[in-house]
């Protein structure tokens, strides 16, 4: 029986030092796949992956489009390209921009819900305005565990602020207390049953349309 093994995280404003201190936290054997999305400009090169292989015992990469999904791993979203969860791969695409966001959480956490199910837990760290609560609420419907930074914590708390008050979350923690709850999270075997709600899959098929342009 599967376990929730597929960890979606989104975090802007303020979210480096909050993902440092989450990566940071868990441990090296963690039976479970954490795919990160961080508003950034596009025209910025990324160093995330090096930060985050450096705050904890995961190595972190930007992802490729087509690899599998693996425990023990991390994968970021690269600038400029929404990633996306597709049956247990991931996929990296230039869709439009979802709520002025290129990546989007709440394009990932929509993916990761529809393909994945129970299986999924769903982050929101630290940021401004509202990505992330949409996809929670995707999360929520089919089964996943919704999990939120406090937002007395979080240096920007909008969207864990949003998130609190468009769902009933099931956790709202500090971020170090959501390490070991995803920990605990990862070796807890779930059923996954829930129908996909008839929105769900017709809006994850729009970002898996468009392959990466070069």
């Amino acid at each position: 029986m599967p376990s929730h093994d597929i960890i979606v995280v989104g975090a802007s404003a303020g979210g480096v030092e909050a993902l440092r201190l989450l990566v940071g936290n868990l441990p090296r054997d963690l039976p479970a796949a954490v795919l990160v999305v961080l508003h950034v400009s596009p025209e910025h090169k990324s160093i995330l992956p090096r930060i985050l292989t450096g705050a904890g015992p995961l190595p972190a990469e930007h992802a490729k489009d087509g690899e599998l999904l693996e425990p023990g791993r991390i994968y970021v979203a690269p600038p400029d390209r929404h990633m996306v969860v597709d049956d247990g791969a991931v996929r990296v695409t230039r869709s439009p921009p979802e709520g002025g966001h290129r990546p989007s959480i709440d394009t990932l956490f929509r993916s990761a819900a529809r393909f994945h199910g129970a299986r999924v837990v769903g982050v929101v760290l630290s940021g401004a305005l509202d990505d992330g609560t949409a996809g929670l609420v995707a999360v929520k419907d089919r089964g996943g565990v919704t999990v939120v930074q406090d937002p007395e914590e979080a240096l920007c708390a909008d969207m864990p602020r949003s998130a609190l008050e468009h769902l009933k979350v099931d956790h709202c923690l500090p971020t170090a207390q959501i390490a070991a709850l995803i920990d605990k999270l990862a070796h807890q075997e779930v059923e996954v049953h829930s129908p996909i709600p008839p929105l769900l899959e017709p809006e994850t098929k729009i970002a898996p349309d468009r392959r990466p342009r070069k």
